[in-house]
């Protein structure tokens, strides 16, 4: 078995849609990224590539890549997870926190692990939770969103 830790963090700025866990989320902002900016699924992908230990997200999907510019980051994880079973390894389990102050996350979570599903990752393999910061932080302040993730792969 191997495990992988991941984090990511994105500023919330007009003009941008909000997507997080792959799910657009109605909101007056959106996260600011080269692809679709999802924290969320850019800590899992960060994760799952620390465990097969392939270094980070930047070096698969560099920002001076244009192929990615406004990319579904679920179809970045979905590339990611190829290379897991390319690499004789299964995703196990992946567990994930996001933390945002707003908008409240809990109505959207079932949709989330359905949409994250989808790069591969057994729906039942995935467990996402979020928290507020208590208003304490750039998160807390709500001037951007965060994300923490782990993931255990299990050889084949």
């Amino acid at each position: 078995m191997r495990v992988g830790f991941g984090y990511d963090s994105h500023r919330l700025v007009e003009g941008r849609r909000l997507v997080l866990g792959g799910v657009e989320i109605p909101y007056h902002k959106g996260l600011l990224g080269h692809s679709d900016g999802d924290a969320l699924v850019h800590a899992i992908t960060d994760a799952v590539i620390g465990a097969l230990g392939l270094g980070d997200i930047g070096r698969h999907f560099p920002d001076t890549d244009m192929t990615w510019k406004d990319a579904s980051s679920v179809m970045m994880l979905k590339h990611i997870v190829g290379l897991v079973r390319a690499n004789g390894f299964e995703v196990s389990w992946v567990d994930c926190t996001v933390i945002a102050e707003e908008p409240k996350l809990a109505p959207y979570m079932e949709r989330m692990e359905e949409a994250v599903s989808a790069s591969g990752i057994p729906h039942g393999a995935i467990n996402i939770k979020a928290k507020t910061n208590e208003g304490m932080g750039f998160t807390g302040r709500g001037e951007g969103v965060a994300a923490y993730a782990v993931c255990l792969l299990r050889k084949l």
